[in-house]
């Protein structure tokens, strides 16, 4: 006999857990810089994949584009569509929806598809690329945000400390870090069919900025950020959740570049991935 309930997404359970809209708060200012340094435009159709609360489809929205977000999260579809209520940007939706499959989602009906640090988690990452291709128009870009691996700033630091404290990952897996990595971004956008010369990858910052000493931030992330808070259960139950919470303390404190002991401004490198799709 079947069982008839249907078996839960891990990479969904992943992201509805905690609340990440306190992390996506320290992301504010960097998700607006993005949206005019990749030159999202009023008019231009935006496709926001793995949104978040709309860190970078808000501030794409205020410049008149007309933007869809979409993120497997249905608590972080419900806030960001909360935010752009309250900010009247009837320009502005969001739904759920997997970036390994875009049921629904026509070909060649985006003039700009863009996803930072997003669909880099999704557990497919030929199928994301493929699909991001199939929804941007001839003439169209896609802008990826990914996070490189054993990169020294923040979050390639954050995972490689929580890794050594959590139980190894199914078979299978594949690291969302290898989308850091740019000869693989080159093979996946093709063999979603674009070439290579259509492909740019360059090292860009991203900043976060809390409201409170390292300490404090290292706290949010234990409390709100779902893969730090499976590291910590995981920490936890071996006695080791100390070890662990003062080693990332460790880490903020060390990349904390405020000034004061009671603001935290940390600078980290990423991948900026830009695909012309002819």
């Amino acid at each position: 006999m079947t069982d008839p309930t249907p078996a839960v997404n891990p990479n969904k359970a992943l992201w509805e857990k905690g609340d990440f809209t306190r992390i996506a708060a320290t992301m504010r200012d960097s998700g607006e810089a993005l949206v005019k340094a990749i030159g999202i435009a009023p008019g231009q159709r935006v496709l926001d994949l793995g949104c978040g609360d709309g860190t970078t489809a808000i501030p794409a929205a205020r410049t008149g584009a007309d933007v869809l977000g979409v993120d497997i999260s249905r608590n972080l579809v419900a806030a960001a569509t909360a935010r752009a209520a309250e900010e009247r940007l009837a320009n502005c939706r969001f739904q759920e929806g997997d970036a390994c499959n875009l049921a629904g989602l026509e070909d060649k009906s985006f003039d700009r598809v863009v996803s930072i640090f997003g669909a880099m988690f999704a557990p497919k990452p030929f199928d994301v690329a493929r699909e991001m291709v199939r929804v941007t128009r001839p003439g169209g870009r896609i802008a990826m945000g990914n996070w490189i691996p054993n990169d020294p700033t923040l979050v390639a630091q954050i995972l490689k400390i929580s890794s050594a404290y959590s139980p190894p990952p199914p078979e299978g897996f594949v690291s969302p870090m290898t989308w850091g990595v740019e000869s693989n971004v080159i093979e996946r956008f093709g063999a979603a069919g674009i070439p290579s010369e259509r492909i740019t990858c360059a090292r860009e910052t991203y900043t976060f900025d809390f409201g409170g000493p390292p300490a404090g931030f290292v706290d949010a992330f234990r409390r709100y950020y779902g893969p730090t808070m499976n590291a910590f259960e995981a920490a936890e139950k071996n006695g080791r959740g100390d070890a662990l919470r003062q080693g990332l303390e460790e880490l903020f404190a060390s990349q904390n570049r405020s000034g004061r002991a009671d603001a935290t401004s940390i600078p980290a490198t990423f991948l900026l991935v830009t695909v012309d799709v002819g």
